[in-house]
């Protein structure tokens, strides 16, 4: 389906661009305390402030301070002449034949840089709506399977820019609670329509992890977004030392990136093998913080005709995998144009996944959604480029 034009958009005014007012959003709670006290709000009313203005972002869904009526006129006057609550801008937004939805959000530069754009994905589900959101613009790992690998590294999101991807989403889905349907959102606000979040969008989330920690933080606060931490999972495709970070200071589920079962195979298909071996990914998984049969490690593997499909590597699978705690994602290929592969035929993957439900593990075969719109696994990209190093240099001259 053709992208909605943003004349058939409700209005949405952009991000505090370069040399206006800073965000208040994404901003850890001692961030957001500090920030108060830089605009003058005394020490005494940092905790109560921060506290009703983490309500009003995260729970309220507000864009104006001149909605906070719990505060007085005058602090509000005061904290919109100082910082923004602004949206990125919604570039596009494409509906899949499936109900699958994809944002392109473009954001604005960041010191002497461009704007940047990347893509969020929503997939409705029964009973649960998924929320994929991208951690980078582009990707330093070039995956040979994955579209996003085919764009250029271009620059890290903001923890600021990555929760900005869940609020546009709850703001076009109506899904903030206690208010108005906002103004031109397209579905009834009914129930939680996120209520899962996978960091599975563009980009490796490990290596930007500072950012993506704080924005997971914030998602699974309880005053706010309030997710469980069991409905927002971390996929990397194997930042082997950062993953035990990921257990003991976000706490999230964990995703691999696996797709192959050999070193020589992987070491085509996730370049990043050739750092972190299989055999030192997977003891970092048996030693995630807080795994068990509650709380299993996701292992996601694409089906690649004639590449890594047969039964032999099934079975593999299930012997690399012993003692660990783990559910197999088998993941039909999803093609985009020019694309080196091809998706196993249907009776292969069943195959594959009698194999490895036989040896005791749940190994569902993810249903494609959103293929017709570039939204599925592995499909996300944005026309962003970097910026040219002549290009960074002339502007900070001028």
């Amino acid at each position: 389906m053709p992208a909605l034009p943003l004349t058939d958009l409700p209005p949405a005014p952009s991000f505090g661009a370069t040399g206006e007012a800073p965000s208040l959003v994404g901003l850890t709670r001692e961030g957001l305390g500090d920030a108060l006290r830089s605009a003058g709000v005394p020490d005494r009313q940092i905790r109560m402030r921060a506290s009703q203005i983490w309500h009003w972002l995260y729970f309220r869904g507000v864009t104006d301070f001149a909605a906070m009526t719990n505060m007085s006129k005058a602090l509000r006057e005061s904290l919109a002449e100082s910082f923004t609550l602004k949206r990125p801008e919604i570039v596009t937004e494409q509906v899949s034949e499936d109900g699958t939805r994809k944002w392109l959000l473009r954001f604005p530069p960041r010191g002497a840089g461009r704007p940047v754009e990347a893509e969020t994905v929503y997939i409705p589900e029964e009973g649960r709506g998924t929320l994929c959101v991208s951690s980078q613009v582009g990707c330093t790992l070039t995956c040979t399977f994955c579209h996003t690998g085919t764009q250029r590294m271009v620059r890290n999101l903001t923890a600021e820019e990555i929760v900005a991807q869940i609020l546009v989403a709850r703001d076009r889905l109506g899904d903030f609670p206690d208010i108005e349907t906002p103004q031109g959102a397209v579905v009834p606000s009914e129930g939680r329509l996120v209520s899962n979040v996978v960091m599975m969008g563009m980009g490796e989330p490990l290596y930007n992890f500072d950012n993506v920690k704080d924005a997971l933080l914030i998602a699974a606060d309880g005053e706010g977004i309030a997710l469980s931490k069991r409905r927002i999972t971390l996929s990397t495709s194997g930042i082997v030392p950062m993953i035990p970070r990921t257990g003991s200071e976000i706490g999230v589920m964990l995703a691999i990136s696996l797709h192959a079962v050999r070193d020589d195979l992987r070491n085509e298909l996730v370049p990043i093998n050739k750092k972190w071996r299989l055999a030192e990914l997977l003891d970092a998984c048996r030693a995630y913080p807080g795994v068990s049969n509650a709380r299993r490690i996701t292992f996601e593997y694409v089906m690649l005709k004639g590449v890594n499909d047969s039964l032999a590597e099934a079975k593999e699978l299930v012997r690399l995998l012993k003692g660990i705690p783990a559910k197999i994602n088998l993941i039909p290929f999803n093609p985009w144009p020019g694309a080196p592969y091809e998706c196993s035929d249907w009776e292969r993957i069943e195959a594959f996944a009698d194999v490895v439900n036989r040896a005791g593990y749940a190994s569902p075969i993810r249903t494609p959604r959103g293929r017709d719109i570039f939204a599925a696994c592995g499909q996300l990209k944005s026309a962003s480029e970097r910026v040219r190093k002549r290009e960074r240099e002339a502007a900070a001259a001028t």
